[in-house]
Parts: structure tokens; sequence; C-alpha cells
């Protein structure tokens, strides 16, 4: 795993600044601690840096073709390079190491703009060919691994693995996207192609970018999406060992390394199943690392344990306090734009725990999209089924007026909580679901969001995210549908974003093989009866599972990586949200209504409403601004920290 970072001068005449590039390169290097180099030539610079896990000695970076016409670099992994490379070579290409990255050279020599469509990985790359004077860079097909990029008014274009690198530039636009903050209190997260800044992007999963010079913009291709295509007939137990077969071939292809490796194993379905398959894949027993939490009403570690026995795993765990809260700071300048998922915090310290003991760790993540795990499925495919017995016209003005005047019931158990499910039910199917998963809905935004910020997003709302995905929506089936939108926006924006940069941040790869993109093409084609049954998500998982697994591990409520942040912020943060809220750095934006957040506050802190969600995500956005935006990364103290 590294970091890539680049200057492509799409004008030409400029000469590339090394000293500039070499910062842009070094504010990557937790990505990859192991080698630094930069290569600069007429209009191109390219810098990478090296975390090494295959073909250590001889797979350095930027990596040439036989002539230097071709250069790449290179962030992530193809497991299928052997079988590449022996193609490869029968086509006449001469390789000079064993790694991965030769492969894409080779690739593009051979197939140009189509190679990545013999990939089998996680990947970000960007290919530069003199011969044709072409940039080529690409995405993997889910988005595991990130891709900014940003044109500046001078004709450089930028890019790179993470915004840090981007921010180096003394050019580089800061303008905050209106569209994008008002995504991000939605969402709790800026959902791709947008950034936080207004002109700066990331390349969409699946996606490719080919830019030549004289070129000031250019339009990214697809290349792949998720089909959604249903299978000629399985039955259930057909099903069940085919997925076994190909989930334990996934697992198979992502074990190859020089350096130690291991898995994360949290207790729950997911992790499990990867760790029972590495058993019966690796001679030695399976490094496994899980953090356990004081608060038992969060802690999963006795199911850990139960697959630790099974397997006689190496096991390494430890013991995280509830009140884990010094990382806000940290999580901001790791993200490097809004991130408001709180188990960030959790997954940051699993990751510096695996790092003790292995280079590259497998996780489970991807299985609650795949298989239909979170329990919003349920309550949307119950609302759905409501739906579909009254046209809009009807249940718009009946559940709308009862959602208005029900109260609300934050400390109620969920079934007596049903104001939300009237607004849901007031709404068409994707209104319905962008409810469902809002950090703050609709009402809370406008109440949230001063007038003149309203005025500028000029009636732009985020649900516009989900209806462009939905437009183009391939899935058949109401469940499928939603499966769709989170593959699409939750999976990269959220779950993948939270693993790569709490993974590098510690020079950590993680492998995700329940994300094999053969493997979810199939999955997709499974008939949603097989995923969530009866209120069972994970259905046909957990049935291939059940000679692998303990019935405790796969029959039990779902968890999930929580932190008590209501309990935070009514005790121990009580007053640092108070004076981090209501001072001068979120008045100062103009974009809140400060009035409504100490009303929230208010609220929350008097054990009222449960406001805990929105607070963090007004915690994280203040602290973006704090310590993203106003600090100076300025190129002359960059090149001080170079020297």
């Amino acid at each position: 795993m590294c970091g890539i970072t680049g200057v492509f001068d799409t004008r030409g005449g400029k000469k590339i600044d090394r000293n500039l590039l070499q910062c842009m390169n070094q504010t990557l290097v937790h990505r990859g601690p192991d080698d630094g180099q930069i290569h600069i030539e007429p209009n191109i610079g390219l810098g990478h840096r090296r975390l090494s896990i295959m073909d250590i000695s001889s797979g350095q970076q930027p990596l040439f073709n036989e002539d230097a016409s071709v250069v790449v670099v290179f962030n992530g992994e193809i497991y299928n390079f052997e079988q590449l490379a022996d193609e490869l070579s029968t086509l006449g290409h001469k390789f000079r190491t064993h790694c991965d990255t030769e492969v894409i050279v080779h690739a593009w020599e051979e197939w140009g703009e189509q190679c990545v469509t013999h990939f089998n990985g996680m990947f970000a790359f960007a290919i530069w060919d003199r011969n044709q004077q072409v940039l080529f860079l690409a995405r993997d097909r889910l988005g595991i691994k990130p891709f900014y990029y940003t044109w500046l008014n001078n004709g450089l274009f930028l890019f790179a693995s993470e915004l840090k690198a981007l921010l180096v530039h003394p050019d580089f636009d800061r303008t905050l996207d209106h569209q994008a903050i008002e995504d991000y209190f939605a969402y709790g997260y800026v959902p791709d192609p947008k950034t936080i800044f207004k002109n700066t992007f990331k390349l969409n999963p699946g996606h490719t970018l080919m830019l030549r010079q004289d070129q000031s913009i250019a339009s990214s291709r697809e290349y792949w999406d998720i089909p959604f295509q249903p299978h000629d007939a399985l039955n259930e137990q057909e099903a069940a060992e085919e997925l076994v077969t190909r989930l334990r071939s996934a697992v198979d292809k992502r074990l190859m390394s020089e350096v130690p490796l291991g898995a994360f194993l949290s207790g729950g379905v997911d992790s499990s199943a990867i760790v029972a398959l590495m058993s019966g894949l690796m001679q030695e027993p399976v490094n496994t690392c899980s953090i356990s939490f004081s608060d038992r009403a969060f802690d999963e570690s006795d199911y850990a344990q139960m697959v630790v026995e099974r397997y006689q795993t190496q096991h390494f765990t430890e013991q995280v306090e509830q009140n884990d809260f010094d990382l806000i700071d940290r999580l901001a300048t790791l993200y490097d734009e809004p991130f408001a998922d709180s188990s960030a915090i959790p997954t940051y310290r699993v990751c510096e725990l695996a790092k003790k003991r292995v280079t590259v760790a497998l996780s489970g993540d991807g299985g609650d999209e795949n298989f239909a795990g979170y329990r919003r499925y349920r309550w949307y495919m119950i609302e759905e089924q409501l739906r579909s017995k009254l046209p809009l016209g009807l249940r718009k003005p009946i559940f709308g007026l009862l959602g208005y005047v029900y109260p609300k019931a934050d400390w109620a158990p969920k079934f007596l909580r049903a104001k939300t499910t009237f607004e849901s039910l007031a709404r068409d199917s994707v209104e319905g679901y962008f409810h469902s998963v809002s950090v703050l809905d609709n009402k809370l935004r406008q109440q949230l969001f001063s007038r003149d910020f309203h005025r500028s997003l000029q009636g732009y709302q985020a649900i516009e995210v989900l209806r462009y995905y939905d437009v183009k929506n391939p899935a058949r089936d109401a469940l499928s549908r939603v499966q769709y939108l989170d593959m699409k926006t939750y999976l990269a924006g959220d779950i993948l974003t939270k693993v790569d940069r709490a993974s590098m941040a510690h020079s950590l790869e993680v492998r995700i093989p329940l994300l094999d993109y053969e493997f979810v093409e199939w999955l997709s084609g499974l008939p949603a009866s097989m995923k969530l049954r009866r209120q069972e998500g994970k259905y046909i998982f957990k049935k291939s599972l059940e000679s692998y697994l303990p019935h405790e591990v796969l029959y039990r409520n779902k968890m999930g990586f929580a932190v008590p942040l209501a309990s935070w912020f009514r005790g121990p943060l009580r007053e640092h949200v108070r004076t981090t809220l209501l001072g001068n750095i979120l008045a100062d934006t103009g974009i809140f209504n400060m009035v409504f957040i100490k009303k929230m506050l208010d609220q929350h802190q008097s054990g009222r409403r449960d406001y805990s969600a929105p607070i963090w995500t007004l915690l994280m956005f203040e602290a973006f601004l704090r310590n993203v935006l106003s600090t100076s990364s300025s190129y002359v103290e960059q090149i001080e920290k170079v020297a």
C-alpha cells in the first residue's frame, strides 16, 4: 500500500517545481514509510511513497517500461498479477521485477485504457505515456483506494491519494463547496465525486480519466458497475455452497505477502467468516486482532474469543476505554475534510493494535452492503410494503400529518418511535430511504443553516445524490435498489474512506475479500429473499457458514462498532461541546443558525432529546475548520520540514 501524487502542466511551458513535488509527496509518508521517490520530465512530475509488501527488493516506484517511455505510480494491489504477467510475457513483454506494479505498465502498452478491465484488485494509479503525451488515471471498481484531483487557474492539474498533498500547493483553492456542506450534514461524509473544496474532486469508483496537453477539462469514463443481473435458478443449498467456494477464492487471493499478515476479528459475522476461511488456507495460525470496551453494552470480545478458540488463532486484544475522545482533532487531520462516522475512533484503535503485529490485515468490510445486513434495510422493506398499498397522492397528506403531530420520542423503544416511520411513508421510495440514512433530516438542516447559506444553495438538496444514482440503478427489486444506492455512496464515501485513512495512518495495508469484484457481481445476482428473509439479514451468508462458526456468533443481534456519544455529550464532554460549538469558529462562518445549535445542546444535555449524531457532525466540522482549513500548509513551511 502506498501514496501517490503528481503535477501535470496541461498548457505546457512551465517547469515542474521539484521542491514542491517533494513536499506534496512527503505529506503522504504515513502511507509509505519505506521509500519515497519522484520523477520529473517536461510537463509532468510524479511522486510515490512506498509501503513494501511484495517484491521488497525491486518494486520501487515510479516504475518504467523497457525504454522508459511509460511510467506509473500506483497505490494498491493487483491480486491476479501473476496470471497477467504470464499472459503479457507470451505477448512479448519483458519483466524486470516480480511485482504487480510492472504489470500495470505492460497492460497499458498492450490494452490501453481497457487495461483496467483486466485487473482484479484495489488500486489508484497514474500512467504517463510520453510517446502519446497522455496522462491516464484510474480507480478500482468499488473505491477501496482513494484518488483526489484538482485543476489550478494556471493550467496545472494536481492529483494525490489524499487531500493533504494538494493542500500543500500555494495555489490550491480552499473555497468551500456549499453543496458539499449540505451533503455532509445529510450523510455525515462528502459523497463522491465532490470534496469539501469547490474545485477539487474524487475520481469515482470504477472510473478512469485521461488527459492530454491543451486540455483543461476532461470527463471521466465508467468502466464497471454492479450488474444486479439475476442468475439462473439456484436453490438455497447450491447458493450456500457456491458462496463459500467463491469467498474462499477471494480470501486466498489476498494472502500473498512478504510481510506479516493477519486479520481483524470483531466477533461479528463478517470478520469471523474471513478468519474461518483464512484458517483453512494457511499452514500457520492466523494472527487476529480485536479491541474490547470497558462498557459491556458495546463489547463483542466474548464472541471474538469463541472464534479464536475454535480456530486457535494467534490473538491479540486491547481494551479501549469508552472515554476515548482525545482523537477528535487527530481524525480531522487524517480525513482532510469533514467526516462524521464516530466508529472512526475504534477503527483507528484496532488498526493501531494490528500494526504492532502485522503489516497486512484482512477485514470483513462490505458484508452489510452485499448481504443486506443493516437494520435500516428491514425497516425500509416494511415501509415499502406499506407504500405499495397506497399511492403517493394519498400517503403524502395522511402520513405527512401523522408525522407532523406525532411526538418525537428518542427515549422510547424503536417500535414506539413512529414519527420517523410516518415521515418516511409520506415520501416516495428514494425520499424515504434518504430520510432513514440522514444524520440530520431535511427539517433539522433547514433549522441548522442560516438564511444566507440556504440562499447560496439555490434550491440544491442532498437527496439529489441518491436520485442521480437511482436514475441509472440496474436493480429490479426494492431491496437491491437500496443496496445499489449504498454501494455507490455510503460504501465508498464512509466505510472505505474510514478504513483507508485509519489503516494508512499506521502504515497498515487492509485487504477486503468481501469486496472482490467478481464476488460482488455474483452476489448482486442472488434473489433478495436470500439476503433478507423474515427480518433476518445476511440470511444465505449465515446459512453457508453454519458449519464454520458458532451459532451464537451467527445469530445474535448486530452491535456495530459504536461509541457512546450521547453519554459523552451529557457527561465528560459536556462543557467541551458547548464551548466548541457555541464559540467563534462556527459562528464566524455565517453558515449556521447559532440559536438552533444552542437549542439542540440544551435539549440533548437535559435528556429531552437525543441529538448526539448532529452534535458529533458539528464537532467534526468545527475540527476540520480549525485543524485543516485554517491551518497554514504553506510551501515554505513544508520545504523546511523536508529539509
